[in-house]
């Protein structure tokens, strides 16, 4: 009977780690179903976003750059935001310069109607891609030779006036975009002044640093020689003040011819 009870005994007690084992692989489980549901509802929710732009606005979850269009929240309604080709030639139509935007690099576009014509505004990443577009935009356009596009580079904002019968319209138009950054440096603003300008004040600035320097170093030297020629002279001054009588040969050795010169003790001379 004991032995059977201490049989019973060890069985529970090899039970308790399995147990615990089993508490620990539920807990996770758990964990892990709930972390999944929680992604699959986030990646829900974001699918719902009517617009994804690498800029929206907080107040209404609107592209910041359907915000820069002219006229403001009146041309917002019936403007079209793009992140690629086929929605722009959707509202555009099938036109040869569209084929050049390349929206791999993140570049991001929105269109509007306007009296003056169809307006599209195309913000790239960063100012090489602007300008690199620019340049094919250009060749493009006239070598189509189409009078009713007009187009201008704004900042890094590439802008097209399509189906414009007024140029200065068109134009007037063009003059409303406005490319809205604000770019704030950690420190000194590089661009802030020409490099010719640049290299005038550092030049300047290492000459007056240089005769600052020498400057210092020469008035250190002037208190210097003065500091230690004044305290040369009051040690003279202290050891001629000890002298029982006057002499100006200044402790050196001289012919005792006046008398004046103080008899040298004899326990002071050699071999006595």
């Amino acid at each position: 009977m004991v032995k059977l009870q201490t049989q019973k005994a060890v069985i529970h007690q090899a039970a308790k780690p399995k147990m615990f084992k089993s508490i620990v692989i539920s807990f996770l489980s758990l964990l892990l179903t709930s972390s999944v549901f929680s992604i699959a509802a986030a990646a829900q929710a974001n699918s719902s976003i009517p617009y994804k732009a690498s800029e929206v606005s907080d107040t209404d979850g609107l592209p910041v750059l359907m915000k820069h269009l002219p006229d403001g929240q009146t041309s917002v309604g019936e403007a079209r935001f793009a992140t690629n080709v086929n929605d722009l030639k959707a509202v555009l139509g099938d036109r040869p310069v569209l084929d050049l935007i390349d929206f791999s690099i993140g570049a991001e576009a929105v269109t509007a109607s306007y009296p003056a014509g169809k307006l599209l505004i195309v913000e790239f990443t960063t100012p090489q891609a602007s300008i690199e577009s620019d340049a094919d935009f250009t060749a493009k356009l006239a070598e189509e030779r189409d009078g009713s596009t007009v187009y201008r580079r704004i900042g890094n904002y590439n802008a097209f006036i399509f189906d414009s019968a007024d140029a200065a319209a068109a134009n007037a138009l063009l003059d409303q975009v406005k490319y809205e950054k604000h770019i704030q440096w950690l420190g000194k603003n590089p661009f802030l002044i020409s490099a010719e300008r640049a290299f005038v004040l550092q030049t300047s600035d290492l000459f007056m640093s240089t005769v600052i320097v020498i400057l210092i170093g020469i008035g250190f030297s002037i208190v210097g020689g003065l500091l230690v020629g004044f305290i040369y002279y009051r040690m003279r001054e202290q050891r001629r003040a000890a002298l029982p009588t006057f002499t100006d040969a200044g402790g050196m050795t001289r012919l005792n011819l006046d008398g004046f010169t103080p008899d040298i003790s004899a326990d002071r001379l050699l071999n006595q």
